[in-house]
């Protein structure tokens, strides 16, 4: 509102705002230093100011036009490799805990920061405090149950992602935030068999389509089922009898 909105538009009533305007409004951010990602979440604050409008009787019907978020190219998932995971995974403790964690939970940083020992309940972890307000159970690998058991009081002992992400980063882990280890166990679910409903109830997404971002796998299994199918004499693209083929109908 402070940065952007009123900036913009905050000289006229909410009243007497139209399409429009609101168009001009985002030009106006497309063509100044924020990225298009960045552009969007603002748009979408200003959509849900003026629906809140409308909610609390301000306005008849929001002014916000149709179509009226920039679209954004898909992208993956910024997830770790394999090397890179087994690299944060392995650092001393409490880093090196932490990394084993959010990997084997798929938990988000607040989540993981408020966990406590006692939430490890018949091999689950209770969450109770979530972005949706409902608590949720999320399966623990066994070896991490024993990690966990063997805890007392707050998991995790820091009290900012960042000082985390530097020192995991500072390891050799390029580019590190904490948030790639949510993606990382969503990826690594799938490419084991993971079924994509059980993933999104693990990860609390309201909606399927969230999760199912994450159902596009790596190049490299891609690359390593090609070569199991090769091995195992499952004919891909030219078929094996090419040459009579090309006789019969030449």
């Amino acid at each position: 509102m402070r940065d952007y909105l009123v900036p913009a538009i905050g000289h006229l009533l909410v009243v007497r705002i139209t399409g429009d305007d609101l168009r001009r409004y985002r030009l106006r951010l497309e063509r100044g230093h924020l990225s298009r990602q960045s552009v969007r979440h603002v748009l979408a604050d200003c959509r849900c100011l003026f629906r809140w409008c409308v909610d609390s009787g301000l306005l008849d019907q929001s002014p916000v036009p149709r179509k009226f978020l920039p679209r954004i190219q898909e992208r993956p998932p910024d997830r770790l490799s394999e090397e890179q995971l087994q690299l944060a995974c392995s650092l001393p403790d409490p880093w090196g805990f932490f990394c084993r964690l959010g990997a084997g939970t798929g938990l988000r940083w607040g989540e993981l920061h408020r966990l406590q020992s006692s939430d490890l309940q018949h091999g689950l972890l209770v969450i109770h405090q979530t972005k949706s307000g409902k608590v949720r159970r999320v399966p623990v690998p066994r070896s991490l149950q024993l990690e966990i058991r063997g805890r007392v009081g707050r998991l995790v002992a820091f009290k900012h992602a960042q000082s985390i992400s530097d020192y995991v980063r500072a390891a050799g882990v390029e580019g590190f935030h904490v948030h790639q280890l949510r993606h990382t166990f969503a990826c690594r679910w799938l490419e084991r068999g993971g079924s994509l409903a059980a993933l999104q109830q693990i990860l609390g997404h309201a909606s399927i389509v969230t999760t199912q971002r994450y159902a596009s796998i790596s190049t490299d299994m891609i690359q390593r089922e090609a070569e199991r199918l090769e091995t195992e004499g499952v004919p891909l693209g030219v078929p094996r009898n090419y040459e009579d083929t090309e006789e019969s109908t030449g």
